[in-house]
């Protein structure tokens, strides 16, 4: 009987349980990297936009005091990127720790419903994205350089412009892989339909 360390009583806590199934396939489900890359790529986004717009997306000119978005001194447009930024990378949060979640939970109709839940926020989220995208976009390009001549800033506005079109395809990635898995437990729903096994009569 081999001793159990407790070195290797916190490396079995961490491993989910279906690693040791026989089934090959049972690991990769728990985990579901599929969904788990495309998080951390939008963990990673939300962390740019917010700190590119919250540390260099005010600026101000030389005979001036007080700062102004550097995207043509509409403090909106800054607003929109640290707010949805912030909330982004939070809701990524929860994105991931529901697909920890997600192999324990034993109801059908209940996996059937986090999965609507992903396919809803993921495409609110790649259209307020696109709308981000667009609404930085335009205002950097009417922004007068009068207003930023020792052009501070540039790259971080530009990074944010970028990222957030990043953000679109990729919360539209995350709507696609969410539709998948609805097919996967759908057709689970209907199997448990189909083939759920009749009570046995008492015998008489």
């Amino acid at each position: 009987v081999g001793i159990k360390t407790p070195a290797a009583a916190t490396v079995s806590a961490c491993i989910p349980a279906s690693c040791f199934s026989p089934q090959p396939y049972a690991c990769l489900q728990t985990l579901s990297p599929s969904l788990c890359l495309p998080l951390l790529s939008l963990q990673l986004f939300s962390i740019v936009i917010f700190g590119c717009i919250a540390n260099e997306g005010y600026v101000n000119r030389p005979s001036e005091v007080e700062e102004y978005c550097i995207f043509n001194r509409n403090q909106n447009a800054c607003n929109y990127g640290v707010t949805m930024g912030s909330l982004a990378f939070l809701c990524c949060v929860a994105f991931l720790a529901l697909d920890v979640y997600f192999p324990q939970i034993s109801s059908v109709k209940d996996r059937k419903k986090a999965v609507l839940a992903d396919i809803g926020v993921s495409a609110f989220w790649s259209f307020m994205w696109f709308v981000g995208f667009c609404f930085l976009a335009n205002q950097w390009q009417v922004a007068k350089e009068e207003d930023n001549p020792l052009r501070e800033g540039g790259d971080a506005a530009r990074a944010a412009i970028t990222f957030s079109f990043f953000s679109i395809f990729t919360w539209g990635a995350l709507t696609l892989l969410s539709l998948e898995r609805l097919k996967s437990v759908s057709f689970e729903e209907e199997y448990n339909k189909l083939f759920t096994p009749q009570p046995t009569p008492p015998l008489a």
